[in-house]
């Protein structure tokens, strides 16, 4: 660190307000210092890697040399606070609040029902916020675009998009694509389209509530900022840390001579490179540079022979500048113009986009980056400057591939970047496949050009640039070499792979995995170039009697809305800090099965402002309960398991002290990661589940053919937004303690804290406002974290606030279960299955968290749809050394019955028939028994598919995919239709037990309190609605604060759908009781008003407080009998899915997706229809592009939003259809159905439907006549399985390498 004499002081605005740091320290990020010190905390933490979205904020600069100010977006986690000297910063709350006045933005992303959880809300508001300051009337386009860096877990983004659509020219008020009006307001689409649909109403909000845009209303810049960005005698400023220094010169010599005095330091301008790598490898830096807004860094120059972009330049602005030349140059001249802006629209976020700078990305030669080797193939020129003076270098292989000769000299900066314009015969273009769409680091990209000769196809130029298959971008100089004077033909083409795959070379253990498929990619990725260049050369419905004051069955706004979208909606981490508050790290496992020898904790304890380490030594109660180990003890049994955590006055101190805990560890063997490994070892969590119908072994013998398979399924991570949080807080007396936290059931919690400290449970008290998302992995998991939260608050006497970083909750937490289904079926030629053998295997972990439960819904919901008369499956939990897995959405069910979507279309391929009329031959068709002897009706089942068969217009869209793929080579259509049948509850009646109390004041207001979580699926809007309706007032009157232990005790989970069935039943009751209390005094004043009755009540002594409860469904499972009424009853749908599969890159595109959901009698369709499409996108990612990677050791590799990705806005179908089916249902509550979970199923017809495409492909390359074939298929279908399945003489080029003589670098754990 250098020694200087001070600080300067930081000054920038935040709403407005004028913010003035004395001591500002850079390693003090702009997330951390508005929640922390400035206490706005409607910025949230989610990710802190900057590839979520959920701390968006706007920043502001005033340039003074263009005298303009420019708006964007930023993720706040990643902006260090002395960058931000003369910028202003907006959050969610200077856009808007309740209690001022809520934005139009934010007013309209809760009316459209785009929030549910409400975590992600305000980054979703500050994205479209930033969007309308730059653009008061964006397209749709636009709209989208905005949204790419936002991550939402629960709606499936649907409703958002529509939200910020309403700005546009012509918005959309309800799903069926049609602009301006309803879909009522339309005509009839022309008879015999197959796009014709059912005149249907699906209009869920009122556009004419909305509040107009007025831009003249926005606040206006601060004059300052003007003044201070023009003063003339501006000075390089210092910004003193407590462990860094961070410089900002104010001339390019200031900076030269900065750069020749640290030219180690780094050089700051978005920190999308530099911040990751201190935060996640460990880096340290005691200087940075940062010469923000220098203009010499910030020239544009369109004339001449290219374009001069100058390194400061953002990769947005580049964005513009490039759309700018496009438009005003010929076509011939932007080649690689145009290939950098496709490739601009796909990189990263827009906020990312908006930090990240064009010098900082080609400085950095990073080999996953998409721009260098595009600028390297069109032969670009970088501007170097340094205190010796300039001078120009070629981006070009030898600077890409980090030769020293090559690249940057101490001292030297890029200052500009030279892109040449292309000639008439040359053509460039930029290629990538990633694990989606768009918002996700490359696993192959390329860069490629070819010039030739005027009027032929000689080649004159050929470069050819790869990234993702080494540790920087790699030339394929030799073979392009040897292809010049080589015609543009199919001989060149083939001697191109062949020089290719020779040349660049993976390992086959290479970092990263996936050799084969890179391979491949990088062939294809060539061939798809090369046909481009061939191309060019040859040139819901209400009841209308109901009472209109009667909210149930309308699509009431979320009661949360408003306060999510305006940052109001307080989470746990939200929360003011609580005097002498310590923070708590963890420190975890490193190895998968071993024995701890010791554990060192002089240094940790050593360093400044750590308290404690807690060890197992610490925990004065159990510390084992139920088999779930709070602190490791002894040994290990997964990698991610606590051993121990540190308490220290900031999390940073905390965080820094975990790292310097010092663990030995011995070795124990044997080390079980996979299910085949567990089958291999014996290795189970719990015994075998089995149900049996008919004769299966006879019914094998009398059929016309038996086939056999295994499908693997890999597991899910729950990725909600809002990471697991708990604060807790030890009270004086008592033995109490007090805990805040995130919870599906904090009964739970409130057991397994007692328990850890060995006191009676009602000195623990659990309070749970909302969760930022769950689905499943808030259910057990809170309840061990609360346990070490809790035993460091009793060790320290002081509150504890543990907050999980992304990595560390995904490492901990674990997900959805692996599962490794294997089927055998007989069955007739004309499609008919007459006997089916599964037996099914998911990877528990290393403890029995809700492993046994998952496979005994594994196994009872095996049939799906389909009746099959011989009938037997069997399933068990097997135990490894991974982190335990846990409930998920779904709850084995989407995995499970995948299995079975698989097997029916295997038998479709061998019967030459298609899958949906196997699956309508095979499927339940009136009143009958499961295999387990439970009675039902399938006839909403049968409706649902008979719906879906006729509004997608299934078979004309069929026969029109078949049609493409006659007339398409390489890219191919699928299309598949999947029916469900989907139980709802748990096979034990005491589950289903739900309590209420329900309090109304004098003044005529109700407190309403019930025992189920708020996790964004709306639980407590519709609980306000049934009260509502019950005691006959407005919603307005009701008010529901939070869920606690000490209101409701001994409230079940909130999962399973069931919230609303149970606790709805529960405060009907109370309800129902208090107005049967009233009616003595309704009935003398029968036109009196509610406020009257209540007072009146009061003063004849008459209690105005009522406990509700219900007593729960009666269902039962016996399972030596292999038989019960296992369900209180079943939600049916149907769904349907069409997409486009590239067979060359592997990826696919969505088209469309409908929907029918038996939803009996909805409660709110808004909500409902909310949890559908929520649940089918997770549902679609689970199939697609969410894939975990485990090393062999049994090391999570996928942790956190760069090597995880669930569906962004773009992967969403460009056409998405839901309806809900009306039924009955007279077990539930208004006749309504849970349908939170039945969606994710659903999700399946998108891999159902990738499978149809790829088997089109197959069946083209192996010719009509081929044998029917079982395709091996797995989940999810990345883009890897999805192109490796696409054979062709690509993949056969390939070299296969023996597994046996290297370490893979990830395996599948399933």
């Amino acid at each position: 660190m250098p020694s200087l004499s001070g600080s300067d002081e930081l000054i920038f605005f935040v709403n407005g307000k004028k913010v003035v740091v004395k001591k500002p320290d850079p390693e003090v990020t702009l997330l951390f210092y508005l929640r922390r010190e400035l206490h706005l905390t409607g910025t949230k933490f989610a990710c802190g890697e900057g590839g979520c979205g959920a701390c968006t904020v706007m920043v502001s600069r005033y340039s003074a040399s263009s005298k303009q100010i420019r708006h964007y977006p930023v993720t706040a986690c990643l902006v260090p606070i002395c960058s931000l000297h003369g910028a202003a910063v907006t959050t969610v709350e200077g856009v808007g609040s309740i209690r001022t006045r809520v934005h139009p933005v934010q007013e309209r992303l809760a009316k459209c029902h785009g929030t549910q959880c409400g975590f992600c809300s305000p980054g979703m508001v500050m994205s479209i916020y930033t969007l309308l300051r730059n653009h008061p009337d964006p397209t749709p386009e636009q709209v989208t675009e905005a949204l790419g860096g936002n991550l939402c877990r629960c709606t499936g983004y649907r409703p958002i998009v529509e939200s910020g659509k309403t700005f546009c020219a012509n918005p959309t008020v309800c799903q069926v694509k049609r602009p301006g009006r309803c879909c009522l307001e339309q005509e009839e689409e022309e008879a015999g389209s197959v796009h014709t649909r059912e005149k249907m109403c699906t209009k869920l909000y009122d556009k004419d509530e909305f509040q107009p845009l007025d831009p003249s209303q926005e606040p206006i810049f601060p004059p300052e900022l003007i003044r201070m960005a023009e003063d003339p005698n501006k000075r390089r400023l210092t910004f003193q840390g407590e462990r860094t220094t961070w410089l900002a010169p104010a001339t390019l010599p200031d900076l030269l001579e900065l750069r020749a005095e640290f030219p180690q330091a780094p050089l700051i301008m978005g920190n999308t490179t530099v911040g990751p790598d201190i935060k996640f490898k460990g880096e340290f830096h005691p200087v940075f540079v940062s010469p923000l807004e220098l203009p010499e860094l910030c020239v544009l120059n369109s004339e001449g022979d290219g374009v001069t972009v100058g390194s400061g330049h953002s990769l947005a602005q580049l964005s513009d500048a490039l759309q700018s030349i496009v438009s005003q140059q010929p076509s011939e001249r932007t080649e690689t113009c145009r290939a950098l802006l496709n490739h601009l629209r796909t990189l990263a976020g827009v906020q990312i986009r908006s930090m990240a700078t064009l010098g900082g990305h080609v400085a950095t030669r990073a080999t996953v980056s998409d721009l260098n080797p595009i600028l390297a193939a069109g032969k670009t020129t970088i501007h170097l400057v340094s205190k010796e003076g300039e001078r120009q270098i070629p981006l070009d292989g030898a600077f890409l591939e980090g030769s020293p000769r090559a690249g940057l000299r101490p001292g030297e900066i890029v200052l500009s970047v030279f892109i040449p314009y292309s000639s008439q015969w040359q053509f460039v273009s930029g290629l990538r496949q990633a694990q989606r769409q768009e918002n996700a680091m490359a696993i192959v990209n390329a860069g490629m050009s070819v010039r030739l000769e005027d009027g032929s196809s000689t080649i004159r130029d050929l470069q050819v640039f790869y990234g993702g298959i080494g540790p920087t971008v790699l030339s394929a100089s030799r073979t392009c070499g040897q292809l010049v004077g080589r015609q543009w033909d199919d001989q060149m083409l083939g001697e191109a792979c062949r020089g290719i795959l020779d040349e660049l070379r993976l390992p086959p253990g290479a970092k990263g995995g996936q050799v084969e498929f890179r391979h491949t990619l990088m062939l294809s990725l060539l061939f798809k170039f090369y046909l481009r260049v061939q191309r060019a050369l040859s040139k819901l419905c209400v009841d209308p009697h109901q009472p209109p004051q009667d909210p149930v069955g309308h699509p009431v706004m979320h009661q949360a809305g408003l306060k999510h979208a305006t940052g109001e909606a307080a989470f746990v981490d939200d929360l003011p800090l609580v005097s002498q508050e310590l923070f708590l790290a963890v420190v975890t496992s490193t190895r998968a099965h071993a024995k701890i020898i010791s554990i060192d904790t002089g240094e940790a304890l050593a360093l400044p402002g750590v308290v404690a380490v807690i060890t197992a030594e610490d925990v004065p109660g159990e510390n084992n309960h139920q088999g779930e180990i709070f602190y490791a003890q002894r040994e290990v049994v997964c990698v991610g398991q606590i051993v121990c955590t540190v308490a220290a006055d900031t999390y940073a101190h905390a965080r820094e002290a975990a790292q310097k805990v010092k663990v030995e560890y011995e070795d124990i063997e044997p080390r079980i990661i996979t299910i085949e490994q567990a089958l291999e070892h014996s290795s189970f969590l719990s015994p075998e589940r089995k149900i049996e119908q008919g004769n299966v072994e006879q019914a094998f013998k009398h059929v016309d053919q038996v086939i056999e398979g295994e499908v693997h399924v890999e597991g899910q991570e729950h990725f909600y937004m809002e990471t697991q949080t708990i604060l807790a807080v030890p009270r004086a007396e008592d033995k109490e303690m007090v805990l805040h936290l995130g919870t599906q059931f904090p009964t739970h919690v409130q057991e397994f804290v007692a328990t850890a400290l060995n006191v009676p449970r009602n000195r623990i008290a659990c309070h749970m406002r909302r969760a930022g998302g769950a689905f499943g992995g808030k259910v057990t998991k809170p309840a061990l974290l609360g346990a070490v939260a809790a035993v460091a608050a009793k060790k320290t006497g002081r509150p504890i606030r543990f907050v999980l970083e992304r990595g560390d909750d995904m490492l901990i937490t674990a997900g959805r279960h692996p599962l490794l289904g294997r089927y055998k079926v007989g069955f007739m030629k004309s499609g008919l299955i007459k006997a089916v053998d599964l037996e099914f295997y998911i990877n528990g972990g290393c403890t029995p968290d809700e492993s046994q439960l998952v496979i005994e819904y594994v196994v009872l919901k095996s049939e799906n749809a389909y009746y099959i008369p011989n009938f037997r499956c069997r399933g068990r939990a097997c135990k490894t050394n991974l982190p335990s897995n846990t409930a998920f959405r779904g709850f084995g069910f989407p995995q499970a019955t995948v299995v079975v979507e698989a097997y029916m279309t295997a038998v479709a391929s061998h019967c030459d028939l298609l899958p949906e009329e196997v699956r309508e031959m095979n499927m339940y068709k009136r009143p009958s028994q499961t295999a387990y002897r439970q009675r039902f009706d399938p006839e909403p089942l049968r409706r649902c598919w008979k719906d879906c068969l006729e509004h997608s217009s299934f078979h004309a869209r069929k026969r029109a995919a078949e049609d493409f793929n006659r007339q398409s080579r390489w890219k191919k259509r699928g299309l598949a239709m999947i029916p469900m049948k989907y139980t709802i509850g748990v096979p034990v009646a005491y589950y289903h037990q739900a309590a209420a109390l329900v309090h109304i004041y004098l003044d005529g207001s109700v407190l309403l309190t019930h025992g189920g979580c708020e996790l964004g699926q709306g639980l407590h809007t519709k609980m306000m609605q049934v009260a509502s309706r019950e005691l006959g007032i407005p919603t307005s009157y009701i008010h529901l604060s939070e869920t606690s232990t000490v209101t409701v005790p001994n409230a079940v989970f909130t999962a399973g759908s069931m919230g609303t069935d149970i606790n709805g039943k529960a405060v009907q009751n109370a309800c129902q009781t208090l107005m049967a209390r009233l009616q003595p005094v309704i009935r003398r004043n029968p036109k009196g008003k509610w406020e009257e009755w209540i007072k009146k009540a009061f003063e004849e002594s008459i209690s105005l407080s009522a406990t509700g409860y219900f007593r729960g469904f009666q269902t039962n499972m016996d399972w030596d009998k292999e038989r019960g009424d296992a369900f209180p009853y079943y939600v049916y749908g149907a769904a349907c899915a069409e997409v486009d599969v590239d067979c060359l890159s592997g990826a696919h595109k969505l088209l469309r997706a409908d929907i029918f959901m038996d939803a009996a009698f909805s409660i709110n369709p808004a909500v409902d229809i909310g949890q559908i499409e929520g649940a089918f996108v997770q549902g679609m990612g689970l199939y697609t592009t969410e894939e975990l990677k485990y090393s062999p050791k049994g090391k999570l590799r996928s942790q956190g939003t760069n090597d995880y990705k669930i569906p962004t806005v773009t992967e969403i179908p460009e056409e998405f259809h839901v309806t809900l089916v009306h039924s009955r249902n007279p077990v539930a509550i208004y006749s309504s159905k849970g349908l939170g979970e039945a969606g994710m199923f659903l999700g399946s017809s998108v891999i159902s439907a990738i499978w149809d495409a790829v088997a089109a492909a197959r069946k083209e390359r192996k010719g009509a006549e081929s044998v029917p074939e079982t395709l091996a298929v797995r989940s999810p279908a990345t883009p890897e399985w999805i192109r490796m399945a696409c054979v062709d003489q690509f993949t056969d080029m390939i070299p296969r390498d023996d597994p046996s003589t290297f370490t893979p670098w990830s395996i599948c754990v399933s």
